[in-house]
């Protein structure tokens, strides 16, 4: 039983770093001219550094987040269908309730984003 929760822990990390880095990446190219072109007018190259880096924390630490709760109640939820199997659906708005986690902070990222231009 204790594999398969350091398993699922494990998948959760890299998810997150996945989610993470894919955003991170896109503070390596040059963004000022993106911007510029995007405004119209010339706008800090570190303030979009810093969006950028602000949406990939969000984004990546709710995936994390979203990832740790959904271990902890699906493996509660799996006990406890084990012993009463008509609690099914009440189980399966929790879990979901967990995955949440990890939209709000896709959410936030887009609005950070917004925000830039």
């Amino acid at each position: 039983m204790k594999f398969w929760t350091a398993a699922v822990i494990a998948a959760t990390l890299l998810a997150g770093i996945l989610a993470g880095g894919a955003t991170i990446l896109g503070l390596m190219a040059p963004v000022a001219g993106a911007a510029e072109a995007a405004t119209g007018a010339a706008m800090d190259p570190e303030v979009v550094r810093w969006a950028f880096a602000s949406a990939a924390g969000a984004a990546a630490l709710s995936a994390l987040a979203a990832g740790y709760a959904v271990a902890q109640v699906g493996t509660a939820a799996v006990g406890a269908l084990a012993e009463k199997p008509e609690l099914f659906g009440r189980m399966l708005i929790l879990v979901g309730l967990a995955e949440g986690i990890a939209i709000y902070g896709l959410i936030v990222a887009v609005l950070i984003f917004n925000r830039v231009g």
